[in-house]
């Protein structure tokens, strides 16, 4: 969907979105700015190179990241909070939910900057987005199961619970395995006056500081494309609700799957029913009329009706724009029904791989992002890489371990923070830039006997541990703030 749509809506909902697109974006600076020392630190640090080239450079890497990552981290960040819930109420009131997600997350983003300490904007969204959703369900009288998608969010608890553990293990092991097989003595030392590094490991360095750049471009920027098109979807359902622009043969693959997974559903009820108790084989979907169960029965039932609408037409575009809503809504239907199926203990590998093809063919209309929305994105976060970076780089390079960082520990906890993130990105699950670095600095220094300084680290585990019940408390109070306002 092209930009030129804003013309078509009332003077007052535009300014409304224009407003809420533009405190994302904002996130996305801030974001760009909180997280930008852990990418660089150690380049940095090191004096590998100088401070405002790395900044410039990994600004530059993490625009391209946001290009190359993919939408399945973005998708994560929208099937958290019930993109349904936004479209299920008035606009006035899904905006103040969009407003107070965003406005929490950005304060205590800067406040932890302002303090200079490397907590999380993936933690710090993540909770907002919870305590809105859950201030939601709770001012409108419905079950708390209602507000948030539980499943997808144990998902991302659960990545961003492990990254900063496989970090500090992973890195210290990689620091080990180095002086280990490669007897240099220059892993093992810390950087002295302005001087750069020899050029084997003065590389090393760049190219791992940059591959970090580049991968907190492709996770963080996608929680940016996500957060946008959480917006554009519930505000916008008529246009965002369906990539309009999926093109015949897409259409095609839909109605495919939807007739291939009628099918199979028909075929397994009987199976079905003899290993499950009422209620073990669906997942709560939200309509605009509240949340409803879908069931096998119901997922057959959206799998016709998906292939009637469909029927005849080669542009989605041709759907009435009261039907595109609908159309989203029994996908994810099917979708989610089809999960069910391929969890189940009977089912055989190859109907789970025939599940997933159907599963991915069905996604394809409703898991898109504009052009502009990443290159809204990219820009934002690259622009805010370039600022900003001074308060973290220090704690980082001389606050978590006793002694300085060497060019081994930098070059070991980076490589990780690298992979980590890269393998994140490939599962399409967000993590903390932030954690995930400082945790392998904080490895390398454990497996150096460099020693570690407690009371940093204290204060690390600290805003990691109250990041993200303070979002949600933060985010449920300006949402109700923002709802009584309005």
């Amino acid at each position: 969907m092209s930009l030129p749509f804003f013309t078509e809506i009332d003077g007052y909902t535009l300014f409304l979105l224009v407003s809420s697109l533009g405190i994302a974006l904002s996130f996305e600076f801030v974001n760009g700015f909180h997280d930008t020392a852990n990418a660089v630190a150690t380049v940095i640090y090191t004096k590998s190179l100088r401070a405002r080239t790395a900044v410039v450079l990994s600004g530059v890497c993490n625009f391209v990241g946001v290009h190359i990552g993919g939408i399945a981290v973005a998708y994560s960040i929208v099937h958290l909070l019930p993109v349904d819930l936004l479209v299920a109420v008035n606009t006035d009131l899904g905006l103040s939910m969009v407003f107070a997600l965003l406005v929490s997350a950005i304060l205590w983003n800067f406040g932890t900057w302002y303090l200079g300490l490397p907590a999380s904007s993936s933690h710090t969204l993540i909770g907002s987005i919870l305590g809105v959703g859950l201030a939601n369900a709770f001012r409108e009288g419905l079950p708390l199961e209602a507000g948030v998608n539980w499943s997808k969010a144990a998902e991302v608890g659960l990545s961003l619970f492990l990254s900063p553990v496989i970090g500090f293990v992973c890195a210290g092991g990689l620091l080990l395995l180095l002086s280990k097989f490669l007897h240099a003595s220059i892993i093992n030392q810390p950087p002295t006056g302005d001087k750069p590094p020899p050029w084997p490991m003065r590389t090393a360095l760049i190219v791992s500081g940059l591959g970090v750049s580049v991968a907190h471009g492709s996770n963080d920027g996608q929680k940016g494309v996500g957060l946008i098109m959480l917006i554009l979807i519930g505000i916008l359902p008529g246009a965002y609700a369906l990539n309009l622009d999926t093109d015949a043969k897409d259409i095609a693959a839909v109605k495919y799957a939807a007739g291939q997974l009628t099918d199979y559903f028909n075929a397994h009820r009987q199976e079905i029913g003899k290993g499950l108790v009422d209620g073990d084989l669906y997942r709560p979907v939200t309509r605009p009329g509240g949340p409803v169960d879908c069931d096998i029965t119901q997922a057959v039932d959206a799998a016709q009706a998906l292939q009637l609408r469909l029927a005849g037409i080669a542009s989605l575009s041709e759907l009435p724009e009261e039907a595109r809503w609908e159309t989203r809504t029994n996908i994810l239907c099917l979708d989610d029904a089809a999960a069910d199926m391929q969890l189940l203990p009977d089912t055989p590998l190859a109907d789970i791989k025939h599940l997933e093809d159907w599963r991915t063919a069905l996604r394809g209309p409703t898991e898109y992002a504009p052009d502009w929305v990443l290159l809204a994105v990219s820009l934002s976060l690259g622009i805010g890489t370039m600022v900003g970076w001074k308060r973290i780089v220090v704690t980082i390079g001389e606050r978590i371990g006793k002694t300085r960082l060497t060019y081994g520990q930098g070059c070991a906890a980076q490589v990780v923070a690298m992979g980590t993130i890269g393998l994140a990105d490939f599962a399409g699950l967000p993590v903390s830039t932030t954690h995930v670095l400082s945790s392998g600095v904080a490895g390398t220094m454990a497996a150096g006997k460099s020693g570690l300084q407690m009371r940093t680290l204290r204060s690390i585990a600290l805003a990691w541990v109250l990041t993200l019940p303070a979002a949600m408390v933060l985010g449920a109070g300006l949402f109700f703030l923002f709802a009584a306002m309005g």
